[in-house]
Formats: C-alpha cells, sequence, structure tokens
C-alpha cells in the first residue's frame, strides 16, 4: 500500500533560473525551451534532463526534456529531484496548475520563493514511478503520433516543390517553357486573389479566463510547426462577454494564418477543433481566396519563397512587423486552376491523416488529464 508524506517543494527541488537566449550558441544539437514551449536549437545545454517552468510569459507552463536542453530566462528549470521520481514531480507541476500561482497583477511572473515554500503530499518512490509510468505511456503515444505528422508534413510540402518549384508536375514534359516558366504561368500579387483580415486584441480592462470557456483564444505561441492549430491544453479563453465584443474576429475551420508581430512569419491553418475562435491582433486571417486554395498558399508560404517574401516584408527595427499592405505585394507563381486544384486533392488525403493523427492527440491528452489529478491525490490506487 502506498505511504503519502507531506513535503516542501523546496525539500524537493530548487529552482534554477534559464539563461538569457544570447547567450546560447547557435546550433542544432540541443533543444531551446522557452515558458512557450520549444523555441529553437543550441549548441549549449544548462541540463542533461530537466524539468521546464514557466516565470514569465505563459506563467506556470510545465515541460519536460529527457535529453540536454537549454533554456531562456523566461523560465526555471529543475536538473536534481532529490530522491524523488523526476518524471512524476513533472506530472504534479502539471497537476498543481502553477499559472494560478502568478505573484505579480502588473507584470505577470512565477516567484521562486513563493514556489518553493510550498508544500504538496506525494507517494514513496515505487508508487511514483508507477503513477509516471502510467501517465507517460500517454505522452509517449502523443510524442510518435507526433512524428508521424512530421513525416506527412515533409510529404507534402516535397510535392509541392516537386511540382511548383522544380516544375516536375504531372504532363510536364508535354509543356513549352517560356522565360523559364511553364507557358501560360504567371508572376502575381497575393493581394489581387485574397482578402487579408487582422485579428483583435482583448477590449481594455478584459483578460483571459482562469477555466475553460466555450471561447479558445488563438495566440502566436498556439502555432506550431504543425499545418493545423488543434485546440491544446495551453490554450487561453475568453467569456462571453468578450466574445461578444470580438466575435467579428473568428476564424473558421481550414483558415490560414500568418503571424505578423513577435515570431514574424509563422503560417498554419485553423484545426477543426478551433472552429469559431477568436484570433489574436499579432496573427492575420487569409480569406476569401481566389484561382488559388489555402492548401496551395499555405505551402507557398512554407517554401523558401514565400519565407523569402515573408521576412522582406518586415519592417521597423526596435518593434519589427509585417504590415498588411506588404502581404498584399507579395508574388507567386500563378498556375493553371486545374493544376493547383489537382495539387490540393492529392495532399488533402495527407491532411486527412495529419488532422486524425492530431485528433487522436487530443484524446490522449483527454484521457491523461482526467487521470492526472486522481493519480496525484491517492483517489485512484496503482
Amino acid at each position: 500500500m502506498a505511504v503519502w508524506q507531506e513535503k516542501r517543494l523546496g525539500d524537493i527541488f530548487s529552482l534554477k533560473y534559464g539563461k538569457s537566449s544570447d547567450k546560447m550558441i547557435p546550433g542544432s544539437e540541443y533543444k531551446v525551451f522557452s515558458s512557450s514551449g520549444l523555441f529553437g536549437l543550441s549548441n549549449s545545454k544548462l541540463a542533461d534532463k530537466g524539468i521546464i517552468v514557466g516565470r514569465k510569459g505563459s506563467v506556470g507552463s510545465v515541460f519536460f526534456s529527457r535529453n540536454p536542453f537549454y533554456c531562456i530566462d523566461t523560465t526555471f528549470y529543475i536538473d536534481n529531484t532529490n530522491n524523488e521520481n523526476m518524471l512524476f514531480i513533472y506530472y504534479y507541476l502539471k497537476n498543481m496548475k502553477l499559472n494560478l500561482y502568478n505573484s505579480d497583477a502588473a507584470v505577470p511572473g512565477l516567484n521562486k520563493y513563493h514556489l518553493e515554500r510550498c508544500y504538496c503530499i506525494i507517494p514513496d518512490l515505487v508508487t511514483q514511478e508507477k503513477i509516471a509510468d502510467i501517465l507517460s505511456t500517454y505522452d509517449d503515444l502523443i510524442e510518435n503520433n507526433n512524428r508521424r505528422i512530421d513525416i506527412l508534413e515533409q510529404m507534402a510540402q516535397e510535392i509541392y516543390k516537386e511540382w511548383f518549384v522544380r516544375f516536375r508536375f504531372p504532363g510536364h514534359e508535354k509543356v513549352k517553357f517560356v522565360n523559364g516558366l511553364p507557358e501560360g504561368w504567371e508572376v502575381v500579387k497575393l493581394g489581387d486573389f485574397v482578402n487579408i483580415k487582422g485579428g483583435k486584441r482583448l477590449p481594455t480592462g478584459k483578460d483571459f479566463c482562469i477555466e475553460q470557456t466555450e471561447h479558445p483564444y488563438i495566440r502566436i505561441r498556439d502555432i506550431s510547426k504543425y499545418k493545423f492549430i488543434p485546440l491544446t491544453e495551453n490554450m487561453m479563453y475568453i467569456d462571453n462577454a468578450t466574445f461578444n465584443i470580438l466575435n467579428r474576429f473568428t476564424v473558421k475551420k481550414g483558415d490560414l494564418l500568418i503571424s505578423i508581430v513577435g515570431t514574424i512569419g509563422l503560417v498554419a491553418c485553423v484545426g477543426s477543433t478551433l472552429n469559431g475562435a477568436n484570433l489574436t491582433e499579432n496573427c492575420v486571417n487569409i480569406t476569401e481566396v481566389r484561382h488559388f486554395t489555402k492548401s496551395y498558399l499555405y505551402h507557398y508560404l512554407k517554401s523558401s519563397q514565400g519565407q523569402g517574401e515573408l521576412y522582406s516584408g518586415i519592417v521597423g527595427i526596435s518593434q519589427p512587423k509585417l504590415p498588411i499592405y506588404n502581404i498584399k505585394k507579395f508574388k507567386l507563381l500563378k498556375p493553371s486552376q486545374k493544376l493547383i486544384i489537382d495539387f490540393t486533392n492529392l495532399v488533402a488525403d495527407i491532411d486527412s491523416k495529419m488532422n486524425n493523427l492530431l485528433e487522436q492527440n487530443q484524446n490522449l491528452i483527454k484521457q491523461r488529464d482526467l487521470l492526472l489529478p486522481r493519480l496525484m491525490s491517492g483517489k485512484l490506487e496503482v
């Protein structure tokens, strides 16, 4: 039978401060974490494995790395748990909802000393290991699905390159080339074929809800490397009153988004679980697409040419941004509509598989999160 004891968090671990991103060595060996999650790659590391906790920004977010990592100064990290199971402590901290421990209303932040003085009730080491094994099984399945999504994303992008960069599309052998382009193709401006609509910031005096509501709010940090943005455990929500003010700034399943402030140039489509969500003012929504398809435009914007257009459109030094008038000037190839539709239909099967995997992940997250509080409280024996 499990033995549960009360302990002070500061006796289990010491929160260490992440380092400035300016001090990390750019490279590709180690993952870099911010309070929002993966931030990039580096050739410098802070720990061989450990727990990362959001200190500023996404206050109270919790991540775990089994491999050496670096984390920036918006985070704390834990690399030693004093003979307790580190993976269990990671899940315990996730269950604590550390975002509620915000110590500064003006500048949200997690206070190291306040958290370390908190008490917890945890079981013996053997029980910790059993609980960690149960919960990590779900996370391992999620990670495996993410690897499959990566492969599918690469497959779709490779088809785009083959057809629209190398010009080896179906029937290319019979096509005449004029000035380096297939006959009939031309270079056009994006703004002539789409409408571009900005998102909206929260009204003055309004804030995000502590608990989940029916109205998720998409921020830049919710856009990952995947084509589709899913509803995740880190999503923020607004209440009905705020939604009624912002309801003209919602997005639909499949809408194409571009980040224009902060981390500029992120591109993604709205996943099925975020149909009707609100959109941050730091992103724009590509709507009313003519001749092209959103899938084609997504892969164009992810290509080296599209990324080049994105970065060449940035203005400002102290506060860089990508204005809508520059997005309208983006140059892109205009193949025949039939070829665009053929490409869209071809990658639609890949999209469907990616969406299925994302939905599987959402179900796994829900199952894991239902178990988490019961296991951490001892209500569910192992």
